[in-house]
């Protein structure tokens, strides 16, 4: 559980925007959105493929 505490007099956005940031911090959402639905090791090993593919090319360009 996320605890921000809010001083006297803080403004409550500034509040907020703290909490916002923890909670990006935790990464709680990005593992909501992983989990949604399973992926097989062998399409995320093809999709890792894929990418490292996709990034050397970019490199290949800017050379």
């Amino acid at each position: 559980m996320i605890i921000v505490p809010v001083k006297e007099g803080e403004n409550i956005e500034r509040a907020l925007k703290r909490f916002k940031r923890k909670y990006e911090k935790t990464g709680v959402a990005k593992e909501l959105r992983r989990r949604q639905q399973f992926n097989k090791p062998s399409e995320l090993r093809r999709l890792q493929k894929d990418r490292a593919i996709y990034k050397q090319k970019l490199q290949q360009i800017e050379e």
